[in-house]
């Protein structure tokens, strides 16, 4: 197996302090963590299956970040740059001053960009470069060198806060904005919004007549956290878990959702397909779904294989709008996804 950049960069032994707390912000799944002490590590991950990959292999993991000090932090970069940036200065924060903080990550991601602002404000330790990406060494500063780059939520739209690094940060977005206007002025009593993210979506549907409780499924901690602090309405209910393998204690008479279509940079339309899926079994046998996808996406097949009635009900040159009724396969109304129904006799 070739050796990381991570392994190779903190290999020697002296790397890293030989005792204290070693915070692991934002590794995923696939991430080399075998040169950490796993004894001394905490593992931040806020995205549902990365964080239950983590813990499956027995490591120490939380959505957010822990109080108190830490000897040494590790930051995993991500695409967003806001993002990236409140990482760093999240580790620069909890690491005690002039303890080593790496930052790790592809050219895809912009670690080169990070490396050229983090020399324009700190000193930077050589950068070690492998597999298209670079991971870099800086002593954590005293003082507020990286204040300005601090996570802080922000208001996008009259009521609704966002935070750096979730979909759609700057304002609601437009495939969301183009469902909203498709749905009935009636919706089912019971609804879920897979795929949630910060709530503007199932504000909408809650302003919809007939609605008794909204069920908010979204796998990105922080995500789910502003979706709390921008939805007070006691209808809503809050569930931190990948909408691919939700499994509610009741179905649901209808659901919302703009579904993810990315793994990483690429389109991946399959991930669109398990959301389509996983709605289906979530549904109740008369139960339906509206969505919203980008006109290029092939998800015309994966409706029908789940659905026995499909129509487009709008769009334009960006988006397409879907109504999908009737579940292939649904069990009772109280039945949950999974569970076996008993023939009578």
């Amino acid at each position: 197996m070739s050796v990381s950049r991570l392994s190779l960069a903190l290999a020697g032994g002296d790397a890293l302090p030989p005792a204290g707390t070693l915070l692991v912000i934002g590794p995923p799944a696939e991430a080399d963590l075998s040169a950490l002490p796993r004894d001394r590590a905490i593992l931040v991950q806020p995205m549902k299956p990365d964080h239950d990959a983590w813990a499956a292999r027995g490591w120490q993991v939380r959505p957010d970040l822990p109080g108190g000090p830490a000897a040494a932090a590790i930051v995993f970069l991500p695409r967003a740059r806001d993002a990236a940036r409140a990482r760093v200065a999240a580790a620069a924060d909890r690491v005690e001053p002039g303890g080593p903080v790496w930052v790790d990550g592809q050219k895809t991601d912009g670690i080169d960009a990070m490396l050229r602002e983090l020399r324009g404000r700190l000193p930077v330790g050589p950068a070690l470069s492998k597999a298209h990406g670079k991971v870099l060494p800086f002593a954590a500063p005293d003082g507020e060198t990286l204040a300005d780059w601090r996570d802080v939520a922000r208001e996008v739209a009259p009521g609704f806060v966002t935070r750096p690094g979730v979909f759609s940060a700057d304002g609601p977005d437009p495939g969301s904005r183009a469902l909203a206007n498709v749905l009935p002025a009636t919706l089912p009593a019971t609804l879920a919004d897979l795929g949630a993210g910060w709530g503007w979506l199932a504000a909408q549907a809650l302003a919809r007549d007939g609605v008794k409780e909204l069920h908010l499924v979204e796998a990105d901690h922080v995500a789910l956290a502003c979706a709390r602090q921008n939805l007070s309405d006691p209808r809503a209910r809050f569930h931190w878990a990948d909408a691919t393998r939700f499994a509610p204690e009741r179905r649901f008479d209808g659901i919302v959702m703009n579904p993810p279509f990315h793994q990483g940079r690429a389109a991946d339309p399959g991930l669109g397909h398990a959301f389509i899926r996983a709605a289906a079994t979530m549904l109740t046998p008369a139960g339906k779904l509206w969505m919203v996808a980008n006109r290029h996406l092939p998800y015309e097949t994966a409706l029908r294989d789940s659905f026995r009635d499909v129509a487009e009900i709008g769009g334009d040159g960006a988006f397409k709008l879907f109504l999908a009724a009737r579940p292939v396969g649904a069990g009772g109304k109280d039945t949950p996804p999974g569970a076996s129904r008993r023939p009578r006799g």
